[in-house]
């Protein structure tokens, strides 16, 4: 007896030594840095958690991206970023803007161009009455249009946030439900592509349509947005036959209650899956999703359909090429890692500034170098035109590049410098 628990404890302490001396091991520099590029994370605990969870994926379906099904839209530059230029009541601060993103390295702006601020009052009626003097309310849209036009930067022009007339309950299911009767929003997405015809090309119609508040208060509902992209996409290519559409951006969750009741989520993957069995393929040339980094860097390799990383999109090419969709690419609508401070709530995760500086070169060279099928990456965001969100302490404020007084932060200095030193970029 005392014999086998001598050679009990032996086997014990051999295991214990062997665990030791392998811990050691794993927290070398060298290695360090290997398990950074495998997990993305920082800490020497979540890196070897990483490397479990890595382990455990080699079980699991790899996603198949076929990137020699594409056709075009992918070989595209990269850099896009998000602009609220229309919150600017200022002209010259909507150029000094503009200006600053294409000094970034930037080639593409996303700008909403919302229903409600341009079709305000009633069907048909495009005048601003909301201050004196009255004015055309394209004035604003039609500004930013000659801005990116000066800068030599295009524009996705996001479509959506409805107009309370488009619903007869007005805003009490929410002001981004979406209206009655999808024909009116066919209709002014009529209106903006003939306005802008020939200088505006590329079209997204709604965003994240598959989590709330972007229903409104309505659960999500996959084949009722089928029905709203096919209306606005149809109405946008009889306008212009050389526009571009792209789908609503799909946000990353794995909230599966979304459809049967209202103000929660549904899966980005199983929302995709249902657009397409309800026909969605005809109505859009690109597909969109968010690339929100979240609580790991870029460089993390972990690929579990239950866990949230910048990896994400490549379970939405795997779902678009099981459906025959694999000759369209994918364009990230919002991405960035969030630098919380101390004292707000790190809901999309925290970094530090210069963390969140590293990190966004690294994304676009991931994407530039390993995935082929994604076109354009827009950073969430240049600026906002005031600190209300930071007054009211909401993590959304520290996505941004610049401070709402242009003041540049260490992230706008990084990809900056990481652009120019580019080939081809100006």
């Amino acid at each position: 007896m005392k014999r086998a628990v001598r050679e009990t404890l032996f086997l014990w302490a051999g295991l214990l030594l062997c665990g030791g001396l392998a811990l050691l091991l794993l927290a070398l520099t060298p290695v360090r840095a290997w398990l950074w590029s495998q997990t993305g994370e920082t800490d020497f605990l979540a890196q070897v958690k990483g490397l479990t969870d890595l382990a455990g994926g080699t079980l699991r379906p790899r996603p198949n991206p076929a990137p020699q099904l594409l056709a075009e839209g992918a070989d595209v530059s990269p850099f896009g970023v998000n602009v609220f230029l229309e919150q600017e009541v200022e002209p010259a601060k909507r150029e000094q803007a503009v200006r600053m993103a294409a000094q970034a390295g930037f080639q593409w702006l996303r700008q909403e161009f919302p229903w409600e601020d341009i079709e305000i009052h009633a069907k048909g009626d495009f005048d601003d009455r909301r201050h004196a003097p009255v004015r055309s309310s394209w004035e604003k849209y039609d500004h930013i249009v000659e801005l990116a036009d000066q800068a030599g930067l295009q524009l996705i022009v996001r479509i959506s946030n409805p107009p309370a007339w488009s619903r007869a309950k007005g805003n009490e299911l929410g002001p981004y439900a979406p209206p009655d009767n999808y024909d009116d929003f066919a209709d002014f997405a009529r209106a903006v592509a003939t306005r802008y015809r020939g200088r505006i090309r590329h079209y997204q119609l709604w965003n994240e349509p598959n989590i709330y508040p972007e229903w409104g208060d309505h659960p999500v509902d996959p084949e009722a947005y089928v029905e709203l992209l096919r209306a606005g996409a149809a109405a946008i290519r009889a306008s212009d036959p050389d526009a571009v559409i792209v789908a609503g951006a799909l946000a990353a969750t794995i909230d599966l209650d979304g459809t049967t009741a209202p103000g929660r989520g549904f899966s980005d993957l199983l929302f995709l899956q249902r657009m397409y069995d309800a026909g969605a393929a005809p109505y859009f040339d690109v597909m969109a999703t968010q690339g929100y980094g979240l609580w790991s860097g870029p460089t993390d390799q972990r690929m579990h359909p239950r866990v949230m990383n910048f990896g994400r999109p490549q379970f939405i090419r795997d779902l678009m090429v099981a459906n025959g969709d694999g000759h369209k690419p994918i364009w990230i609508s919002e991405m960035n890692w969030n630098a919380a401070p101390n004292g707000v709530e790190p809901r999309y995760g925290r970094v530090s500034l210069e963390q969140q500086a590293a990190y966004l070169p690294q994304a676009f060279e991931r994407i530039r170098a390993d995935w082929p099928w994604l076109g354009v990456a827009n950073v969430w965001y240049l600026k906002r035109a005031t600190d209300h969100w930071e007054q009211n302490q909401q993590p959304e404020a520290y996505f941004r590049l610049l401070a709402p007084d242009f003041t540049p932060l260490p992230v706008y200095q990084s990809i900056r410098t990481y652009t120019a030193d580019l080939p081809g970029q100006d």
